[in-house]
């Protein structure tokens, strides 16, 4: 495969911008890229409430066949110059598996590539967007009861997501794996053995279940992270393990595409040798 990004989101994101498909497309064009996949956050499950304050952690459910249909379009408008993939980025929502399999089932079929990941965690009948913003993380700590608790339920949630039967279009990559670090220059984990620790053991499950990983580069730019999604460190334990790094700028703009790229390249490369 020549220079890919596997995670980039698009006008459809409701967080985002409403950079058109083709600026993406003319921008990875120009940045040398040869394939790109899009990946907006697919609806959240029937009968979840977004616990965002502005409520728009996802596509809406009456916007998602016009996505997939403009992409339809947009993927031969540009089959000479750039391959393109039709996705969604999934959440796994502790407790809402039956429902997020039954949307797989559904539109499963019509998907070139998916991601599935980890946003919102769950406490008691109470659900966190954990990287929404600092003030919401704090509220998360205050409810766990520390910051340890938070990323202990961080990686269990994510554990869930990788052992959770959800059907046979069940996406095989695991989204930015380390998101809980989102906001660690001001909540960092107490333990960084304990946080290793639970991430080796992920990696452990990733490669038992023949998973790949989105190496998502969006935390180089995120103030309080500076460093990707995994770590460089954790990356390359992942090579070792035989586990394929997918490189993602999980870009919302795109200008944003190729975030974090030089600084990745030499783990990615490492994992072709």
């Amino acid at each position: 495969m020549g220079k890919h990004d596997g995670h980039v989101h698009t006008p459809f994101c409701p967080h985002g911008t409403k950079d058109s498909f083709d600026a993406y497309c003319e921008r990875a064009i120009s940045l040398g890229f040869t394939s790109l996949s899009f990946t907006e956050h697919a609806p959240l499950p029937k009968g979840f409430t977004d616990p965002t304050p502005a409520q728009d952690s996802s596509i809406g459910w009456n916007e998602l066949d016009d996505y997939i249909h403009t992409l339809s379009s947009i993927k031969k408008a540009y089959r000479d110059q750039l391959t393109i993939y039709i996705g969604l980025e999934v959440d796994f929502i502790e407790g809402f598996e039956e429902e997020i399999c039954t949307f797989l089932n559904e539109y499963g079929p019509l998907l070139d590539d998916s991601l599935l990941s980890v946003h919102f965690l769950k406490h008691s009948d109470r659900y966190f967007c954990i990287d929404y913003s600092p003030d919401v993380f704090a509220v998360a700590i205050r409810t766990f009861g520390s910051i340890q608790a938070v990323y202990d339920a961080y990686y269990r949630t994510l554990e869930r997501s990788i052992t959770s039967e959800l059907g046979p279009y069940k996406p095989k990559r695991i989204g930015h794996m380390t998101l809980v670090n989102k906001f660690q220059k001001k909540f960092p984990a107490p333990s960084t053995e304990h946080q290793k620790k639970s991430q080796l053991e992920i990696l452990q499950l990733v490669k038992k279940h023949g998973y790949s990983l989105d190496y998502n580069g969006a935390g180089f730019i995120k103030p309080l992270c500076g460093e990707s999604y995994p770590p460089e460190s954790i990356a390359k334990e992942a090579v070792a393990l035989g586990i394929p790094l997918i490189y993602g700028s999980d870009a919302h703009q795109a200008k944003a595409l190729a975030t974090g790229w030089e600084q990745m390249t030499p783990t990615l490369k490492n994992q072709d040798e």
